[in-house]
């Protein structure tokens, strides 16, 4: 179904509520007492497991015969092995004999690659069309945010028809759910993730009129749906993914729109409540709103010096999502103005002054660095973390902003193997001493977009020799490093997963733009702190 251009796209979402499913049952949902009793007993290592489980039998059926099965992990095991078809995981081939990793990740896209026209009947894969690729490991779906920085590496590659399909599959999403998930599963559609939909648009550009008005369309559609509520909210309130700060002006918290266990997480969640002793409901919605973050989890969301079991991310303006929200109100700006829509253009481009100004106010930390804000403590967040760097990457800092931003970051966010995620060492995956593929790149694209061409390209080829060094010894590609010891990451409430799409395309993105050639760990020198780092080859220009 493709909608006609409105201006009301930009007016109330729940006016539109039946255009799109009001709610697509999960596997909580449809499996409830049976799918709380796997996850509880821990029947399977990964939560993941059984809610990716297609089912061979209708839920009746199931459930009916779940209540004479005998109460043991075993049986229990047993019964679901019988009722349903397990997942298999994402596997690409270990690079023994492959030392260069350029011709690696060149070789691991077809593996990851999947065309989802006929998901299983009865499971938790939603329908994409046409083809895309998976981020590896347990991740066996089309995710969000993660889909951007893949796309970087298909383009050199030379799979656009891929990159094309997966920005034909998120349009398609919003059109259809009014929202683009958190990933293709029907547990994840109460959430979406760092809206990056608009960037991707600059990477696969199409000047056909039809083209251009559909994705306006889709970012109209998405923005509504991260404004929902923005009309009726007073100052100091908030509604959904909204807040209204006390001088009226709009920013945006995550969110999801459930408060149970995540489907996908249930025995950790129901740990964290309990572990927390507040109100469950709370909980669970600050984990899934975690989530929607991308940030799941970080130090970001926690209370002041505390654990996951304080986490509190709706109590939290976010920088980086208000960054991306005035990057989508840009896009729509410059779509609206190659169609002639001048009330679009002039309604958006008042809506990213607007939002320009509240991050300015209400997101600057005097120390000299962009900082998400309390809502419940009405003050800043003090920790400086890498999401400084987003509003360098939409543009909304001003050159005296991303000067101090440059300083702080070559002085406390870089690391020897590349940007620190943030300076706080939790056990949790995005919190010291890990980083991240995507958040190397929106550093690297904000620096040099400020001029900072020097240290943009300093973190980029630490980054690659990190990546190249494990690499080197252990034949795989991780899904996040320790940037500290430049080794693979660990934290979290799952295993380090291989693969793996967003570290793919980065690293392909950096060692394309850069000229850096794959050394091996033979070649490798040592840094004065005694942490390996590979020796790379820079052919244009001097970098670090």
């Amino acid at each position: 179904m493709t909608l006609p251009l409105r201006a009301s796209y930009a007016d109330s979402f729940e006016e539109r509520a039946g255009v799109w499913p009001s709610r697509v049952a999960s596997p909580a949902d449809i499996f409830g007492p049976l799918l709380a009793q796997v996850q509880l007993n821990h029947i399977f290592e990964d939560g993941k497991t059984f809610v990716d489980a297609v089912p061979r039998h209708s839920a009746q059926d199931i459930l009916s015969a779940f209540e004479r099965c005998p109460s043991d992990s075993q049986a229990l095991r047993d019964f679901v092995v019988t009722n349903f078809d397990l997942p298999d995981p994402a596997r690409v081939h270990p690079a023994h004999g492959e030392p260069d990793l350029r011709h690696y990740i060149r070789s691991v896209w077809p593996e990851l690659y999947r065309d989802g026209a006929h998901p299983a009947e009865n499971g938790s894969l939603l329908a994409v069309t046409g083809p895309y690729v998976v981020p590896g490991g347990r991740f066996v779906e089309l995710y969000y945010w993660d889909s951007y920085f893949s796309i970087l590496g298909l383009l050199r590659d030379g799979f656009d028809h891929v990159a094309q399909g997966i920005v034909a599959a998120f349009s398609d999403l919003l059109q259809r759910y009014g929202r683009i998930p958190n990933g293709t599963r029907s547990y994840y559609l109460s959430r979406s993730q760092p809206p990056l939909y608009f960037a991707m648009l600059d990477l696969v550009p199409d000047g056909r009129p039809s083209a251009t008005r559909q994705r306006l369309d889709a970012l109209l559609i998405e923005h509504a749906f991260w404004m929902d509520g923005a009309e009726q909210v007073a100052p100091g309130g908030c509604a959904k993914r909204v807040t209204r700060m006390p001088d009226g002006a709009l920013l945006n918290r995550y969110w999801d729109d459930r408060d149970t266990p995540r489907d996908e997480s249930y025995l950790e969640d129901v740990a964290t409540a309990e572990m927390s002793r507040r109100v469950p409901q709370d909980v669970f919605r600050a984990l899934r709103a975690g989530a929607e973050s991308g940030w799941d989890f970080s130090s970001r969301w926690f209370a002041e010096g505390g654990s996951l079991e304080s986490i509190r991310t709706p109590q939290i303006a976010a920088v980086d999502l208000n960054a991306y929200l005035y990057g989508m109100e840009s896009a729509i700006v410059r779509l609206a103005d190659a169609l002639c829509d001048d009330a679009i253009a002039r309604r958006f481009d008042s809506a990213s002054r607007r939002r320009r100004a509240a991050i300015h106010r209400w997101l600057w930390h005097d120390d000299g660095y962009f900082t998400d804000f309390d809502l419940e403590c009405a003050q800043l967040r003090p920790h400086l973390t890498a999401a400084t760097l987003a509003p360098l990457f939409t543009g909304v800092a001003t050159q005296a902003q991303a000067a101090a931003i440059a300083r702080v970051t070559s002085e406390r966010l870089l690391a020897p193997g590349g940007l620190r995620t943030t300076l706080v060492e939790t056990g949790e995956q995005w919190d010291a001493p890990n980083g991240w593929a995507p958040l190397q790149w929106i550093a690297f694209v904000g620096l040099r977009r400020y001029g900072y061409r020097r240290l943009a390209d300093r973190i980029a080829a630490r980054w690659v020799g990190t990546v190249d060094a494990v690499f080197q010894r252990s034949g795989w590609i991780h899904e996040k490093y320790d940037v500290e010891r430049c080794t693979g990451g660990g934290g979290g409430e799952y295993a380090p997963q291989l693969g793996f799409g967003w570290t793919n395309g980065v690293a392909a993105a950096f060692m394309d733009l850069l000229d850096i050639r794959s050394q091996g760990h033979d070649q490798a020198r040592w840094t004065n702190d005694g942490f390996p780092i590979p020796a790379v080859t820079l052919l244009e220009g001097e970098i670090g």
